[in-house]
C-alpha cells in the first residue's frame, strides 16, 4: 500500500480559505460537519492542509458556504514564496472571526486620521496586555 500523501502547499491553502469562509459566516467547526456529514475532526483537518478536499467535497463546501468554487483558490500562486511578515499577520488576521470583524469595521471608517488613531490605539492595548 502507498504512502498517505504529503499536504501540498495547495491543500494549506485551500484549507485557510475554507476556514476564512467559515469564520466569515460564524460557522463553528461542528456546525459545518455536520451540514456536511462528517466529524469536526475531518473539518480541522481540511482547515489545516492535513487533508486534501476531493473535487466533490469542495463543490459541497462551495454551496454550503455560499460561495464560487473559485473562492477557495484566490490568492493561489504557482510558487509559493517564502511567507513574508505581512502575508503571516493578515492570515492570522483574517482566521479568527473577530479579525474578520475589526477588518470590516476599520473599512467602514472613512477617515485617514481615526483609522491611524484606531491603529495606535491597537498597538497600545497589544502591549499593554501582553
Amino acid at each position: 500500500m502507498p504512502a498517505p500523501r504529503a499536504p501540498s502547499y495547495i491543500d494549506q491553502h485551500v484549507g485557510r480559505r475554507l476556514k476564512l469562509r467559515r469564520n466569515m459566516l460564524s460557522l463553528s467547526q461542528q456546525n459545518l460537519a455536520e451540514t456536511l456529514g462528517i466529524t469536526f475532526q475531518q473539518v480541522q483537518k481540511y482547515e489545516n492542509g492535513r487533508n486534501h478536499i476531493g473535487a466533490g467535497r469542495l463543490f459541497e463546501l462551495a454551496k454550503v458556504l455560499n460561495v464560487q468554487v473559485t473562492f477557495f483558490y484566490e490568492g493561489l500562486v504557482t510558487r509559493p514564496a517564502k511567507d513574508n511578515r505581512e502575508d503571516v499577520t493578515l492570515r492570522k488576521l483574517l482566521e479568527t472571526r473577530e479579525g474578520i470583524d475589526i477588518a470590516q469595521a476599520f473599512l467602514e471608517i472613512k477617515s485617514p486620521t481615526v483609522r491611524r488613531q484606531l491603529i495606535d490605539l491597537a498597538y497600545t492595548l497589544g502591549k499593554t496586555t501582553s
